[in-house]
């Protein structure tokens, strides 16, 4: 067993029209070499883009890469590359993060963000 991948909520300040953002599964235990699908559902659409984030314990996040609902490839942060990280969409507000052939340094807490126009800032699940 290769150990728990896991996604969190985190606390941020709130405003009455911010958007929420949904992540699931809330934990996801994998065996090395399996394919990890995280999900990440923006609300509403507002014509912007789905980042994720990778933490592990103790440490800060790191950017894993931008994702753009009507391109057909992320960008990618520092030290990840679409050999083993990808994402996509099924709609304008529902995203996946894909990691394949997970390894034990895939273990982390992982974030989904976007941008929210009603609050004029970013929000993260």
């Amino acid at each position: 067993m290769l150990g728990t991948i896991s996604t969190i909520i985190v606390a941020l300040a709130c405003v009455d029209a911010a958007k929420v953002l949904t992540q699931t599964p809330p934990v996801h235990t994998v065996s090395p070499g399996d394919e990890v699908l995280l999900k990440c559902n923006i609300q509403r659409d507002e014509g912007y883009y789905v980042s994720w984030y990778k933490q592990v314990p103790g440490s800060t996040p790191q950017y894993i890469l931008k994702f753009y609902h009507e391109h057909s490839s992320p960008s990618f942060g520092t030290g990840f590359s679409s050999d083993r990280f990808n994402s996509k969409a099924s709609s304008n507000i529902d995203y996946q993060f894909i990691i394949k052939r997970a390894e034990a340094g895939d273990s982390a807490v992982y974030y989904c963000g976007t941008w929210d126009n009603s609050a004029k800032e970013s929000v993260s699940q």
